[in-house]
């Protein structure tokens, strides 16, 4: 906790002074434009790769980017979803992958998950993705690449944003949104090691062009 306090320190001291005009706004103001939903990795920070300021970004973080797609009941991330596009009014949401995920990882090296109940029902979530990958695998797409192998694992985090982009649209905000043409989706996947940004056809899941380079 040391280490947490003395960040909270120096943002008193040195951040929020040069930007105290922002945070005033922001005290009576909630305008994101985008709504963000990626991976609870630590290693993948939203507002660091993209460079937006507070109150541009609305973030949902959970493990692998899953989203559930839309039943009826509680449920924190479809909240968190219908919030951002009913009431918010973002233009755009990037659902965002990102390379050595624990949780693809996990999949495609078939990890054992007994002792861990609730993450492996939570991955359940990831199910269309590895069918995906697995008949990209079987049809000669994937040849070359076993399970647990780096290219298995890059080429699962791919489909899984693909998935979960189609689960996405199943929330009736989603989809409310774009039969008026109200909102934009985008599918990336993050490189750690290099800071890359690949933006994904959504159709396909596949790379289509760099958001960054």
């Amino acid at each position: 906790m040391q280490n947490l306090s003395e960040g909270t320190r120096r943002f008193q001291r040195d951040v929020f002074p040069a930007k105290a005009e922002l945070f005033s706004r922001l005290a009576t103001t909630h305008q994101p434009g985008t709504l963000f939903i990626g991976c609870s990795d630590a290693r993948v920070v939203p507002e660091l790769i993209t460079q937006q300021d507070p109150g541009e970004l609305f973030v949902i973080r959970t493990a692998g980017n899953l989203i559930p797609a839309y039943a009826p009941g509680a449920d924190g991330v479809a909240a968190g979803i219908e919030y951002a596009v009913a009431v918010l009014g973002v233009a755009d949401i990037v659902v965002c992958g990102h390379s050595a995920c624990g949780a693809m990882t996990a999949l495609a090296e078939h990890h054992d998950l007994t002792a861990l109940p609730a993450i492996a029902d939570w991955l359940r979530h990831a199910d269309a993705a590895q069918a995906r990958t697995a008949n990209a695998t079987t049809t000669g797409a994937g040849a070359g690449a076993g399970a647990g192998e780096p290219e298995t694992v890059a080429t699962l985090v791919r489909d899984n944003v693909a998935a979960q982009l189609a689960n996405l649209v199943t929330h009736p905000s989603v989809a409310r949104a774009l039969a008026r043409d109200a909102v934009r989706l985008h599918g990336w996947v993050f490189d750690i090691a290099t800071g890359a940004v690949e933006e994904l056809a959504p159709a396909s899941g596949r790379p289509a062009a760099l958001a960054v380079a």
